[in-house]
């Protein structure tokens, strides 16, 4: 009896390393003392948000199928407001202009407010690996950030999915410890 429990343990531990394997890792997650949730929430209800893909997340891969075909894995996972993430740049830029890049494979010196300012630099990417760098702007300032890493074959692969809804629940934390003047960061 004894000798069955150990064996059916194991079975259901060799099972669960796959999904061990293969889970996002989420990284290098900041908050701006200004970062609020309510704000974005009330700037992309029912409205596009504007995401800009910067640098080649699948080499060989032509980087117009791999934006057409992240698309619907980033509305799928998108965070609480009604929004509609979109590469389209506004018209008239909105003031404050909120969005949100995506960088492959980010060099490892590339900061938030750089990226928001629109520089972006990149190391040589890795086979298999899906790798990005995630910085949430309001104008020139990073609001939020945070990396992702899993094991990817291609733009279609579900791990990409899952990763998304890891690291949107991350950049866009609703928190209340991260509100301003309030929640955790009132020392009153």
């Amino acid at each position: 009896m004894r000798l069955r429990k150990k064996l059916t343990a194991a079975l259901f531990a060799i099972a669960a390393i796959p999904s061990a394997v293969y889970a996002a890792a989420i990284s290098d997650t900041w908050y701006a003392v200004q970062y609020d949730y309510r704000d974005f929430f009330a700037a992309t209800d029912h409205k596009n948000f504007q995401v800009i893909l910067a640098g080649d997340l699948f080499p060989g891969v032509d980087p117009a199928t791999v934006a057409r075909d992240l698309l619907p894995l980033m509305q799928a996972a998108k965070p609480r407001p009604a929004l509609t993430f979109t590469y389209d740049k506004p018209a008239e830029p909105p003031r404050p202009d909120y969005r949100l890049y995506l960088v492959a494979n980010p060099a490892n010196d590339l900061g938030g407010d750089s990226i928001c300012r629109g520089t972006t630099r990149f190391k040589p990417a890795q086979t298999g690996i899906f790798s990005v760098f995630a910085v949430y702007c309001r104008n020139d300032m990073t609001m939020s950030q945070a990396s992702v890493r899993t094991p990817a074959t291609g733009p279609t692969d579900p791990r990409i999915a899952e990763a998304f809804r890891e690291l949107f629940m991350v950049v866009f934390s609703d928190s209340p410890a991260l509100r301003p003047n309030g929640g955790g960061m009132d020392r009153r």
